[in-house]
């Protein structure tokens, strides 16, 4: 259930993003309450991973105001941005992106060696998820030696380790088989359920899109709620 207790994980106002002549989006805004799941769908090309993106603070927006948890992030220095990525966020990837030359423990072990927890305390956090996520048996695989299924839980438990307020999900199940991708989804939504992250969500699919309370849909330049 969304905690409206705490302020929005996020809330964007009045965005808009051009490249050259094209407009991605214009005055868009978007709330992500904490707990909530929200989908945002729309035709491939039409701007949602770069709308991910200015919402994390990696693109610059043209103008608008984005608040994650509580904090402008146009007001932040670089430094400022970085620990609140650190802190504040968590990113689960269609294609993985761990680290090949860390192992399973070692990757999801990365975001809280990020923000500084104490090392006794890290490794009781990864073994939890590990065990929570089914594969505390390949702690010490690298990850070649992975499936998709367990690469993507590997990822989310990186995403979530160091308790964020939003995940930021970019095709999640995109790179996966139906039966892998399904797990995954009930893995993340448990999980933000648990620690009482908001949640937002690229995705072309309809069944990744029905485990979201809110949709938005981006299409020419529009960024709306989905009926």
């Amino acid at each position: 259930m969304p905690d409206r207790a705490k302020p929005p994980a996020i809330q964007a106002k009045g965005l808009t993003k051009t490249f050259g002549d094209r407009v991605l989006f214009e005055n868009a805004g978007l709330k992500v309450e904490r707990g909530q799941l929200v989908a945002l769908l729309g035709p491939s090309g039409a701007g949602k991973s770069t709308l991910l993106n200015c919402l994390e603070g990696i693109e610059p927006i043209d103008s608008g105001e984005i608040v994650i948890a509580g904090q402008s992030i146009s007001s932040l220095t670089e430094t400022e941005l970085a620990r609140l990525r650190s802190d504040q966020i968590g990113t689960v990837f269609q294609f993985f992106h761990l680290l090949p030359t860390l192992n399973v423990f070692e990757n999801i072990e990365l975001s809280l060696l990020l923000k500084q927890v104490p090392a006794s305390d890290r490794r009781e956090r990864v073994m939890e998820l590990a065990n929570q996520l089914g594969i505390s048996h390949r702690k010490d695989a690298f990850p070649f030696e992975l499936s998709g299924g367990e690469m993507q839980r590997v990822a989310i438990a990186r995403a979530i380790a160091h308790r964020p307020s939003v995940i930021f999900a970019d095709e999640p199940t995109g790179n996966l088989d139906s039966k892998s991708g399904t797990e995954a989804l009930e893995i993340l939504t448990q999980l933000c359920s648990e620690i009482g992250a908001g949640m937002l969500m690229v995705t072309h699919s309809e069944k990744a899109a029905s485990y979201c309370s809110v949709r938005y849909t981006l299409r020419d330049g529009t960024l709306e709620p989905a009926d």
